[in-house]
């Protein structure tokens, strides 16, 4: 009981209100700074025509702009479900629907081939546990915006159910989305990017690399070769399964991240709902993935807010500014930034 109630107080802030109202606001055009993000999603449509957590069996796919608020904290996603103001929250501007399988192919190819080929980059974010559309939509925005990332952002939206106490729906409906992630890296390996890079936070971590895996063993090699880079952050995932998700993939994508921090809260309260196991993000010693070809970076200094600590790689501004400005993660990755 105790546990629950711990869950239910740090997620209030995403429990308070509606999270699948989502509606347009044109009227944010130009009073923000303007992100556009190409979105693949296997949620249901709810009554209200708005993505909620029931899974579908038939993806959807939009090209989104995104009005990020231009005086706010770097990191930070202000929102507002019900009373958004133009210029202080993000906000969805436009939505425009791709069709199909074939419309997102050919978008991808229409938007790379306007772009120098020094910035025909993608990178692709598979959001985390109790995540509405729109929170994974305005967090892939704020995350290209604030690490000045070239290229198109790409957005992976699988059907959270986005309360705090879904965390079982959540973990089945990471499962159900492998062969969705899997068709989507697919069609961007064959778009005619220079480079791609993956990135998954918390159980959104898991569910990528279930994807590789399965990938890799359907077709022995394929993750390293479509990929130019893995990037996990807080990855919920326990540290044994990690390693034998990673040892049954041939050659991990290199370079690969991951992004860990003992003082993150979620991740403390998944291990105990899991019976105490060890958690990939919370991870100590990075002896204990001495034998995988990854590099850890351990961002504990900067977990300060507790609200923020399962996010420190996008929300810390101080770490933000570093990893931006890090020649050696710049050289390493082909993306600015991460």
């Amino acid at each position: 009981m105790r546990i629950v109630l711990v869950f239910l107080l740090t997620f209030t802030l995403v429990a308070c209100s509606d999270p699948t109202y989502a509606p347009l606001r044109p009227d944010a055009v130009g009073i923000g700074d303007v992100q556009s993000v190409i979105v693949m999603t296997n949620r249901a449509r709810e009554d209200t025509g708005f993505f909620g957590g029931k899974r579908s069996e038939a993806p959807e796919y939009m090209a989104l702009n995104v009005s990020v608020p231009r005086e706010r904290e770097l990191g930070a996603v202000p929102v507002s479900y019900r009373r958004a103001v133009p210029g202080k929250h993000f906000m969805l501007t436009e939505n425009r629907p791709l069709d199909g399988r074939e419309g997102f192919r050919r978008e991808l190819r229409r938007a790379l081939a306007a772009l120098s080929r020094s910035q025909r980059d993608i990178s692709i974010f598979v959001h985390g546990y109790n995540n509405s559309f729109s929170d994974g939509v305005f967090r892939t925005a704020q995350l290209v915006h604030d690490f000045e990332l070239a290229g198109l952002a790409l957005h992976y939206s699988w059907p959270s159910i986005a309360h705090p106490l879904g965390y079982s729906h959540d973990r089945d409906s990471m499962l159900f989305a492998r062969d969705g992630l899997e068709a989507m890296l697919r069609d961007v390996a064959a778009s005619g990017a220079e480079n791609v890079v993956l990135v998954g936070h918390s159980l959104g971590a898991m569910l990528v690399m279930e994807t590789l895996r399965q990938m890799d063993i359907g077709t022995p090699g394929l993750p390293d070769r479509i990929l130019d880079g893995v990037v996990l952050l807080s990855p919920d995932i326990d540290l044994d399964l990690f390693k034998a998700q990673a040892h049954r993939i041939r050659t991990l994508p290199q370079p690969f991240a991951i992004f860990v921090s003992q003082k993150d809260r979620a991740l403390q309260l998944s291990s105990q709902i899991n019976g105490r196991s060890k958690r990939l993000g919370t991870l100590a010693d990075a002896a204990e993935v001495a034998d995988l070809d990854v590099t850890v970076f351990d961002v504990t200094a900067f977990s300060n807010k507790a609200m923020q600590s399962h996010f420190t790689a996008g929300s810390s501004p101080a770490l933000i500014k570093l990893l931006s400005r890090s020649t050696e993660l710049d050289n390493t990755f082909a993306l600015r930034g991460l």
